[in-house]
């Protein structure tokens, strides 16, 4: 049994890579010695090459976010996606097992798929990969996760925004104001939840924005679930939504033309866009926060914590609060 312990707080000072090749070769793996790092700060996503000339990709989980049988579910739900024919990229199985375990670390490979940014700007591309959203959701409906929490108002708003008081985060001369119109941004998510209602909540991709999305000649694949939660369906929607109003209310008709081939969308859940938006940002925040002791983020984020970035939230949330008293983002049919 791996019984390695690994810091939390520098949890891959220790991944070198002779550990990764050790790891990914005690599944019968033989690497040829090429490594390429991919861009992800959660997690340590590397893509390697094997001698016979396949190519993986390979997660190593961080520790301490995701147990071990929150992951096995997000396995699970892709791997049942990948079996309705559904374009994603589930994790391979060695040894009847898709999660593993080396020197302390947990890991899973997945096979390597190219592809290039979709082109969100086309109708034809939103339709397309609404066709897909709708079936995702066909499935992610079907089951629910026990392991892994809902994205909600809770844990992406009330917790993010005591995690950054309570850790002293704010300058000092922002304080106030930031928790005041933090505090004013909430109350309006609370209400826009309570004017959609009692809407259902389904396994979702969780964070389905146009990097998380590979384009080919055949449409798009969908990959990492790592942050698929359960929680409105219109979470997988609104991120590709860009533009001003006019192009947004294109856009969602668009995706929903497609989206509703395969499964009929709640229009009360419209409610929830700017809401949903605005506990994105709060999560952001604190998220950056929570992972400050690894090494990897005062470098890839060095504006953090600084004064012009918190009058920038400050701004951002004020914007947000009065999105969220306006009438919701309603599709504009042709």
């Amino acid at each position: 049994m791996d019984i390695k312990q690994v810091n939390i707080e520098t949890p891959y000072a220790d991944l070198t890579p002779e550990c990764l090749f050790s790891a990914i070769e005690s599944l019968g793996i033989a690497c040829d010695g090429r490594l390429h790092q991919l861009n992800s700060f959660e997690n340590r996503v590397y893509q390697v090459w094997s001698e016979d000339g396949k190519q993986y990709v390979v997660k190593f989980y961080r520790p301490g976010r995701w147990s071990d049988a929150a992951i096995l579910e997000e396995h699970l739900f892709s791997l049942d996606l990948a079996g309705d024919e559904i374009p994603v990229v589930p994790p391979l199985c060695f040894n009847d097992r898709t999660l593993h375990h080396f020197e302390g670390h947990r890991f899973a490979v997945f096979m390597k798929r190219g592809g290039r940014a979709p082109e969100l700007d086309r109708e034809g591309t939103l339709e397309w990969m609404g066709r897909f959203l709708g079936r995702i959701h066909a499935v992610g409906a079907s089951g629910v996760y026990q392991a892994r929490p809902a994205l909600d108002i809770r844990s992406f708003g009330f917790e993010s925004r005591q995690f950054l008081v309570d850790g002293n985060w704010l300058p000092e001369e922002l304080r106030t104001a930031w928790i005041s119109v933090a505090d004013q941004a909430l109350d309006a998510a609370a209400e826009a939840y309570q004017r959609a209602g009692d809407v259902q909540l389904l396994r979702l991709h969780g964070d389905c924005h146009a990097g998380n999305v590979l384009w080919t000649d055949d449409g798009p694949h969908f990959v990492d679930f790592d942050d698929s939660r359960s929680g409105p369906a219109i979470q997988d929607l609104w991120m590709l939504l860009s533009g001003d109003e006019a192009d947004a209310r294109k856009q969602l008709a668009a995706i929903l033309r497609g989206y509703e081939t395969f499964r009929e969308f709640d229009d009360r859940e419209l409610y929830l866009i700017e809401a949903l938006r605005t506990l994105r940002l709060l999560h952001y925040s604190a998220w950056i926060a929570r992972r400050w002791q690894d090494p990897a983020f005062p470098v890839a984020f060095p504006w953090f914590g600084t004064v012009r970035y918190w009058q920038d939230r400050i701004l951002e949330l004020r914007e947000q609060t009065a999105k969220m008293q306006e009438s919701p983002l309603r599709p504009a049919w042709s």
